[in-house]
């Protein structure tokens, strides 16, 4: 089913046409939803399922969205429902095979592209291709909340009342299910080498004296952290964007934790590494991630949390400043980022070629867009708290 189809470049009245694909999926929902908030209409919203696309343009009151079917593995589908964007929003994955492919597609159409997923080997492939920018395109990657929002935030607390910062600690993850494409990009994650054939990242590694070092930290099976509810299980991880963020702020340790709270899902990623080196099909391991989210899930609320601790100084003597994200969906913090960056970009506030959202959106109307649309709490503590208006420290609702 199509509706309101529109030809050209733009929508009528001039309104540049944002492409959403992946539409009716977790994060292209609301990614929509966040988009309308912004102000843009007309939206054209791609995906595989026609009448889920139906559903998600029915919710807009005024009908002017348009539904197109499109298929991010089939290149004439891709290409039909690219020409015509002046931008396009990628919410599909899986990421780590699909790479710079959407990207890729829109540049051809001679549209911009936001991804809210792809890294370095989406960059890597889009700049072997000829830098964006000679055409005056923009492709912004890595517009989500991990990646993301997780390098944007830290850098907004570094501002909150430190003069320096020296090191991070963070501790990221929640409490809510597991969609499809996060099961496959996690098994692909496990396969599959990043940008110039090495690891997305690497795990147990941190940043000592400015440098990853590899195995500086262990893993916790079964303990506890103040921001999160119940047992948890901490995993060290240490990603490029991660490793960027210690060059942006100067920092000479950085740890970072990814959080599992689930007990089901910590048995079976303990057992994922194995299971792929033996053979197992990734596709039926992805089933069995979605399972054990889902029983985690059971009878419980959702959440999601990201917890950073900066160590710095204020006034010349030592100093921390704390920030704690409380969300009750990854999903919409994603649809947010990428919402705000097809938004930055359409604003021409974004240099023309490839980017990371966290170097190119601005932090504070980021963090001033979650807290005034309700997407997520945001708490302060030490020398950020003393630096926050008082109304702001808390709020937003889960």
């Amino acid at each position: 089913m199509t509706r309101n189809t529109t030809t050209g470049n733009t929508t009528t009245g001039n309104r540049p046409l944002i492409g959403v694909l992946g539409a009716s999926g977790a994060v292209g929902r609301a990614a929509v939803r966040e988009l309308r908030a912004l102000g843009h209409t007309g939206l054209r919203l791609g995906g595989r399922t026609a009448s889920a696309l139906c559903a998600v343009a029915e919710e807009d009151p005024a009908g002017h969205d348009e539904t197109v079917w499109a298929d991010a593995t089939a290149p004439d589908g891709l290409r039909a429902f690219t020409e015509g964007c002046d931008i396009v929003l990628n919410c599909v994955g899986p990421t780590y095979r699909l790479r710079a492919t959407v990207a890729s597609a829109a540049l051809a159409a001679g549209a911009h592209c936001v991804d809210v997923a792809g890294d370095d080997p989406a960059a890597e492939d889009l700049l072997e291709d000829g830098d964006p920018a000679r055409d005056g395109r923009t492709v912004v990657l890595s517009a989500g909340a991990l990646p993301g929002l997780s390098s944007l935030l830290p850098r907004w607390l570094a501002g909150q009342g430190l003069d320096s910062a020296s090191a991070l600690t963070a501790h990221c993850g929640g409490l809510e299910s597991c969609s499809p494409t996060v099961a496959r990009d996690l098994m692909l994650s496990l396969t599959s080498g990043g940008a110039d054939g090495a690891a997305y990242g690497e795990a147990l590694a941190a940043v000592r004296g400015g440098r990853r070092v590899p195995r500086a930290l262990r893993t916790a099976e079964d303990t506890e952290h103040e921001a999160f509810p119940g047992r948890v299980a901490l995993q060290p991880y240490l990603s490029g964007e991660s490793e960027r963020l210690a060059t942006v702020l100067g920092l000479d340790r950085l740890d970072w934790y990814n959080v599992h709270p689930g007990p089901a899902v910590r048995t079976l990623l303990n057992l994922l590494p194995g299971r792929l080196a033996a053979g197992d099909d990734p596709a039926r391991l992805a089933d069995r991630l979605i399972l054990a989210a889902a029983l985690d899930l059971a009878g419980r609320r959702p959440y999601y949390v990201m917890d950073f601790a900066l160590s710095g100084t204020a006034s010349g003597q030592p100093a921390t400043a704390g920030l704690t994200l409380r969300a009750a969906s990854s999903y919409r913090l994603t649809a947010a980022v990428g919402a705000l960056a097809v938004d930055a970009v359409l604003r021409a506030e974004v240099p023309a070629g490839v980017r990371f959202a966290c170097d190119v959106l601005d932090p504070d109307t980021v963090v001033r867009h979650l807290r005034s649309q309700g997407v997520a709490d945001l708490r302060l503590t030490g020398a950020a708290a003393g630096a926050a208006p008082a109304e702001q420290v808390e709020e937003g609702v889960l």
